[in-house]
């Protein structure tokens, strides 16, 4: 099993990359939000995924996104390529903090992933987290944000008044990040508007 690989980057695709190790190229399935430029030196954890036709390299640039990858191919009809789409969405701790609250609304608004996938996530990994955190290689501590029915409405009250869903996600998602201290709706939906110009 390869677990992790360093080298330069020879190739770039839209979520994959071709990684030189020793003269030896290997083609690593990435996040879409993952950017790499050629030349750059990477190090990737990774997992090796064993078909019939095919061996299928997986990367990624924590052990903490490795982790909630393997945990995501527990659930039914979710293999590699599937984890992959999901955390290529929702970053590992949106994840988190959707399970932990149980809250699939909120994983489907705030990444775009669908409400069936949000449930099966919230409810498929429900167990794994139950009274703690998974006790996975190393998964941080998540924060149990409070805010997951502000960022809803906030959402949705964009979208009434005619932005396109990812517009205000993406509106939203930047106020939680540059103003943090911002909790009311009407606050929000002001601050986003400026953002959306």
């Amino acid at each position: 099993m390869i677990r992790r690989i360093r080298g330069e980057v020879i190739d770039v695709h839209p979520s994959r990359v071709v990684v030189d190790v020793g003269g030896i190229g290997y083609l690593v399935y990435t996040t879409a939000k993952m950017h790499c430029a050629l030349h750059e030196q990477v190090c990737f954890f990774t997992y090796l995924a064993v078909r019939e036709t095919a061996l299928d390299l997986y990367g990624f640039q924590t052990a903490e996104e490795l982790s909630f990858f393997e945990l995501l191919m527990t659930l039914p009809k979710i293999g590699p390529k599937s984890a992959l789409q999901i955390l290529s969405q929702a970053d590992v701790h949106l994840l988190q903090n959707t399970v932990i609250s149980q809250d699939a609304t909120h994983l489907s608004k705030m990444s775009g992933i669908s409400k069936k996938t949000a449930e099966k996530i919230v409810i498929g990994l429900k167990d794994a987290f139950e009274g703690s955190l998974y006790s996975g290689d190393g998964f941080a501590q998540a924060d149990r944000t409070p805010h997951s029915a502000f960022v809803s409405d906030s959402i949705d009250a964009l979208i009434s008044l005619g932005y396109p869903q990812s517009d205000a996600r993406r509106a939203v998602q930047q106020l939680i990040t540059d103003k943090p201290e911002i909790v009311h709706v009407n606050d929000a939906i002001k601050e986003a508007l400026k953002i959306l110009g």
